[in-house]
């Protein structure tokens, strides 16, 4: 059982998403900009013929509430990044947000507000890593994707 398994609750998943450097620091740069406020935006990618999920761009969205521990997207912002994928031939992964002082793991407020029971739930965590994957040096930003049904959580590692 995992760290994460026991502290959290979650399942976890066999299935790891993928994510190219360049989308990686992408998401953490603009994180990093925006804290101490959360940051969130689109991972776009591809989805294989066996259904592996590869995260290959950034769309940044605005935070339009401005928070620290709460983030809403500016419609506008969302149509226009479904846009750019479906211009590009790519797909909307999952939508992301950051948790600049807390552990990438979603909050009760996450679990309220997760309607797509299909989605991706991607959380980047800037505090230091408390799952215990080894796949995350310690002290290192944590990307984590969930799908979240009925308050139900399932753990996707996301690896670089």
């Amino acid at each position: 059982m995992t760290i994460g398994e026991q502290t959290y609750g979650w399942q976890e998943s066999n299935e790891v998403i993928r994510i190219t450097q360049e989308a990686f620091d992408s998401i953490v740069e603009q994180a990093k900009k925006d804290a101490p406020v959360e940051s969130c935006g689109y991972a776009l990618g591809i989805v294989g013929e066996d259904g592996k999920k590869t995260i290959t761009y950034n769309y940044p969205l605005t935070n339009i509430d401005h928070a620290v521990e709460h983030f809403s997207l500016d419609p506008k912002e969302q149509f226009a990044a479904i846009k750019y994928a479906r211009t590009h031939g790519l797909a909307v992964i999952g939508g992301w947000h950051s948790h600049p002082a807390s552990p990438s793991r979603p909050s009760e407020e996450d679990k309220r507000l997760a309607f797509d029971p299909n989605a991706l739930y991607l959380i980047l965590s800037l505090s230091p890593d408390v799952s215990g994957q080894p796949y995350v040096a310690p002290g290192e930003p944590v990307l984590n994707a969930f799908r979240i049904k009925e308050k139900e959580v399932t753990r996707f590692p996301v690896i670089v």
